[in-house]
This record gives C-alpha cells, structure tokens and sequence, in this order.
C-alpha cells in the first residue's frame, strides 16, 4: 500500500481545517495563538544542528504546529496510511496553506541522523513532476513530513473501480499523465544528482493536481539509492506484485530499468483501465502484463486493451504508439528497454490531439524490430 496513499474521494472542508479559536492544541493564549516554548524550541534547533540539518532546503516546524494544524490529528483528517505511517490533510492557521503531513512509524528510522539524511536527500528532488516537500519535524522521537497537498489524490483512484457518476478520465487526460510521470522518473533518473532508483512505480504512487498533472509521491524513493558506483539498490522491502520485472525476483536487486518495466505497466493500466493483478477475472486475464502480452504482436487487436469506458473515443494511431511505449518497456530484458528520455519524447507526442503524429515513433520502430527478430 503507499505510504503517501489515494485519497482523492475523501474531501475535508478548508474551513474545518482551521483551528478553531478555543484551540485543539490545549495550551493556547486568549486570542487562539499556542504559546510559545523557548526552552523547548531551543532544545529543538540544537538537536536539529547537531543533526546537521543545515545542509536541508526544507522548512523545519514544531510538533506543535503539526498537530494544530491536523487538530491533534483528528481522524476525520486522516487521509490514508501505509506501511510508512498515516498521512493527514492539514491547514496551517497563518498562511491558509493546505498541506499533507505525514506522520512516520516511530519505528521506521534508526534515529535523527538517518531521517535527517533522508529529508536532506528529499529536499534536493525539485522537479515540477515530483511532489514538493515543504518541510518536516524532528522533534524529540516525532518523525513527520509535510508535503503539498494533491487535491485529485492518486491516478488509482481515477482509473479502477470508479462509481458510475463519476468520469472517466478521457484519453488525452491519460496520455498526460503518463507524460508527466514519465518526466518525473527521467528527472529522478538522469538529472538528479546523485540518480535515484523509485523502485515502487505504480498508479497509487502517482498524484493528481487539480488540473490532472501528475507527480511522484515520496513512496518509491523512501530510502536512498543506488549510491556510490553501485547500479542497483535491494528489492527486499520495495515492490509492488505485478509492477515488479521478472529480474527482480531473480536477482533480488532493483535497477533503473527495473522502474522502466514499472512504468510499463502503469501505461498499461493507463490504456485499459484494469487491475495489474485481479482474481475476479477469468484465470488467464488475472494478471494485466501477460493477458496483454499476445495482443501486443498484432496491431489489429490493440482495440482490445482500451478501456471501454472510453466508448471508442481515442485516436488510433495514438493508440499504436501508446502501446508500442508500454510493450518497449515491457520487454523481458532489462537491456533493451528504453531510457526514459526516449519513453518522454515518445510520449510527448500524444498529449494533445493533432492533425498528424510522426508516421512511427523511435520506440514504435525499436519494438517492431525486437519482434521481428524475436521470431
């Protein structure tokens, strides 16, 4: 489950959000301000400096601002937990900025120096497809980040099981996504420094701004990787079933084109609207991957992967090359899938409609090839 989970059908109003004047947090001064606590705050940005949190972009806030601005964490805020810790949805009183706050298993990190290196490292990942990390609070044995809110929650919530009044995400409105996804996971690949494995790609883990933009949650990079001339990070605590490439189940190792094969499956899901894994279809439809697999070597079949919620409305030749991206990064070996520089070039293409596509993307191309001399 994702540690920064799907909440897009859970709406708290802004206005509830607010601490109200008689205060949730108990001390409180006449005029609903909590008081200050110079001892406790100088304890604090000792600890913090001696942390080494100089080096952090992130904004530092007190357990005590968190916890107003969930009111005490109230269950009527929780957004949703994982295997992380619970997430809520928060309102700071100052600024009206509504934000995600992320309450961490006190048993997720060894000590202060460890999760003070893991927000380092989050505070640096600044792409407009990664969320933002706005700051954290390391106060005493409280871990918690804060992040900006997503007000469309997660793609997941968009895609499967979605009740009959709502929606269907159209066509253009996918490939959008996945475009934006794609952007994030080639900014964590090959332009953050130092590179970052995602190693959890998966349609829970991707959020939606009120526009449909995705980005990355913090769920797949929870910890750090791969470092020094190591290409590879442990799959033994990431992964999702059905997400993951059959490499990892081999090797127990995780690489980048492992998170190509991740993304695949995400375009996949993107085309047909299916569960990666789902045990109420018929046996040989239950896993997504090899159900599709077969229809990817014929071309006159692609119309069965579409989602019929979309009622026939795509773009065919949109279609062909959107398939030709998922199948390119579907292949078995590692070694001939795709950089995701080339799988957002080709995806750029089929965001908007246009009057005419390029006649074969480069990944279109690449995968007609493989299949041909795979024969």
């Amino acid at each position: 489950m994702s540690c920064f989970p799907c909440f897009s059908k859970k709406n708290i109003p802004k206005e509830d959000l607010l601490p109200p004047a008689s205060g949730v947090v108990k001390e409180h001064e006449p005029n609903g301000k909590p008081e200050s606590h110079p001892t406790q705050k100088t304890s604090d940005e000792a600890n913090q400096k001696d942390a080494g949190t100089a080096n952090i972009a992130a904004q530092t806030f007190t357990f005590r601002e968190l916890a107003s601005a969930t009111k005490n964490f109230r269950p009527e805020f929780l957004l949703g937990e994982g295997g992380f810790g619970r997430v809520y949805k928060g309102c700071f009183e100052k600024s009206g900025q509504i934000v995600a706050i992320k309450q961490l298993d006190r048993n997720g990190f060894q000590g202060n120096k460890e999760f003070v290196a893991e927000v380092s490292m989050l505070s640096l990942l600044q792409h407009e497809n990664i969320v933002t990390l706005v700051g954290y609070c390391a106060d005493g044995d409280q871990r918690l980040l804060v992040y900006e809110y997503m007000p469309m929650g997660c793609l997941e919530g968009h895609l499967l099981g979605i009740p009959a009044d709502q929606k269907p995400l159209s066509w253009y409105t996918r490939m959008r996504i996945a475009y934006g996804a794609a952007q994030g996971l080639e900014y964590l690949h090959e332009k953050a420094n130092p590179p970052v494995i995602y190693r959890d790609l998966k349609s829970s883990n991707i959020l939606l701004d009120e526009e449909f933009n995705a980005k990355l949650s913090d769920s797949g990079f929870a910890r750090v990787g791969p470092m020094g001339d190591k290409g590879h990070v442990s799959a033994m605590v990431m992964g999702t079933d059905g997400y993951c490439a059959p490499e990892c189940a081999r090797t127990d190792q995780l690489t980048m084109k492992s998170d190509v094969y991740s993304f695949g499956v995400v375009v996949l899901e993107l085309i047909t609207g299916r569960r990666v894994i789902d045990a109420s279809k018929p046996t040989n439809e239950q896993n997504l991957v090899a159900w599709a697999m077969p229809m990817f070597r014929d071309q006159k079949r692609y119309p069965e992967l579409v989602d019929p919620l979309l009622q026939g409305d795509y773009p065919a030749k949109g279609l062909s090359q959107a398939v030709a991206v998922a199948a390119m990064c579907l292949q078995e070996e590692a070694s001939v899938r795709p950089l995701m520089a080339d799988v957002v070039k080709a995806l750029s293409f089929l965001t908007t409609a246009a009057d005419s596509l390029p006649e074969d993307s480069v990944l279109e191309d690449e995968y007609e090839q493989s299949d041909e001399s795979s024969d």
